[in-house]
């Protein structure tokens, strides 16, 4: 059966940036490469809450983003998800926000997604973090989600390299 990956709202971010400095330049190239060569081996989710963000864009990439994500399963956010990202918030391991990454995490865990593809490393795919995600959706009784960015090489039990 195929891995579920949530596709976080920087992946289509940096699929279409419009930044021109090197660290952003890098990261569109892995998250094309990714999307290109990966994407179609994994069931692709994303949420409501990623549709949201990249609706509130201005720049004349926001339709191209959302294209991106025109046959990825939304997953629902039900009560249930957001209480646990009410508990991400009190556990202090994300951001007060509790439509942003809190957010994300819970509906990846909730609906025992694989991977949270994301480029967002200060909060959700921060090393210093998982251990502490890992034992929260262990008391929650909520699986393990694997927590990766678009580059192969970082993730490659989960990308098959």
């Amino acid at each position: 059966m195929n891995k579920r990956i949530y596709i976080e709202t920087t992946i289509p971010s940096f699929y279409h940036t419009l930044r021109t400095d090197d660290e952003s330049r890098v990261r569109q190239k892995w998250t094309r490469q990714w999307w290109n060569e990966y994407a179609d081996e994994f069931i692709l989710t994303s949420s409501v809450a990623v549709i949201e963000e990249l609706s509130e864009g201005t720049s004349e990439k926001t339709q191209q983003r959302l294209d991106l994500l025109k046959d990825v399963e939304l997953l629902p956010i039900r009560d249930e998800v957001e209480l646990i990202a009410r508990i991400y918030i009190e556990r202090l391991i994300m951001p007060t926000d509790p439509s942003g990454d809190a957010l994300h995490l819970a509906v990846a865990s909730f609906y025992n997604v694989d991977a949270l593809l994301t480029w967002n490393c200060k909060h959700l795919a921060n090393a210093n973090k998982i251990n502490l995600i890992r034992q929260i959706n262990q008391e929650l009784s909520l699986p393990r989600t694997e927590l990766t960015n678009a580059r192969i090489d970082d993730a490659p039990e989960l990308f098959g390299r």
